[in-house]
């Protein structure tokens, strides 16, 4: 995992789904947040075996692009979680 949450967080636990395994969240929480709290990295490199992490973490450089299940492509550091969510990051194998 990326990220380890160093202080609980108040707020609502929200349920979604990363790469079709059911995690929780809570209310507040970026995607990015989310997915490197349950995931070893956010997405995979798109021109090469690498995997991402995200860059800037500001909504500047689209690194961390991922997929909604309706197939919207959003960015993971500035869209927050929302209850019912499915993600797709295609790092499934990483």
């Amino acid at each position: 995992m990326q990220f380890v949450r160093l202080k609980p967080r108040d707020g609502e636990t929200v349920a979604l789904t990363i790469d079709g395994r059911s995690v929780e969240a809570r209310a507040g929480d970026t995607l990015m947040t989310a997915i490197l709290l349950h995931a070893p990295a956010l997405r995979r490199f798109e021109f090469g075996d690498g995997a991402r992490a995200g860059y800037c973490l500001m909504g500047a450089c689209q690194d961390c692009f991922v997929a909604l299940a309706d197939g919207d492509r959003v960015r993971a550091c500035t869209t927050l979680v929302a209850p019912g969510m499915a993600v797709r990051t295609g790092t499934r194998d990483v």
